[in-house]
């Protein structure tokens, strides 16, 4: 996981990596992440958190194992 890096999701946009943040409670690490593109019902640059397990994990679309996100760039 690299922070202030560029990851594109399975299904093609974009993300900014910006950090990992621990849940208060639990301590899972949570992926901080925001949206490079424009949502209609989020605008630009919406915010997003994802247990980093998943993030980081891989899932079968159309029957091929693939990288939930991508580091694209660094």
């Amino acid at each position: 996981m690299q922070p202030r890096s560029i990851y594109r999701h399975y299904k093609g946009k974009q993300y900014e990596v910006i950090g990992i943040a621990h849940h208060s409670e639990t301590l899972e690490e949570l992926v901080v992440y925001k949206a490079l593109y424009e949502s209609p019902d989020y605008g630009y640059g919406a915010i997003w958190v994802r247990p980093r397990a998943m993030f980081e994990e891989e899932v079968i679309i159309d029957g091929v194992k693939q990288k939930r996100f991508q580091l694209e760039l660094t």
